[in-house]
């Protein structure tokens, strides 16, 4: 992997925020949830698909602080548009999503 400048970096815009709602995703190619996350006045209400069905239920998300790029493009998967991608440690099918360890508020930069 090549390094980055830290103007690269500081392009990437990642937020902490709060998962409100989360719903099937049966037209996925690989299993997925839909989430919906509020990342606070500033940015708003954000949707993504998450392939995060291995560790984790729906119930287990619900109220979940995460932390995810809210700078991307939109993206089209299947039926669905992704407004941001959450962060998680991935080792093959298995992501462990990255969250704060102490509840913040919604919005706050990551850096």
């Amino acid at each position: 992997m090549s390094e980055i400048s830290w103007n690269d970096f500081i392009k990437v815009d990642m937020r902490v925020g709060t998962i409100i709602e989360v719903n099937d995703f049966p037209k996925a190619r690989k299993p997925a949830y839909q989430l919906t996350i509020d990342f606070g006045s500033e940015i708003g209400i954000r949707k993504s698909s998450a392939q995060i069905t291995k560790r984790y239920t729906q119930q287990e998300l619900a109220g979940r602080q995460i932390i995810a790029v809210v700078n991307f493009p939109k993206k089209q998967i299947a039926n669905f548009m992704s407004e941001c991608l959450v962060m998680g440690a991935v080792n093959g099918d298995d992501v462990i999503l990255l969250s704060p360890d102490v509840k913040v508020e919604n919005g706050l930069q990551i850096g």
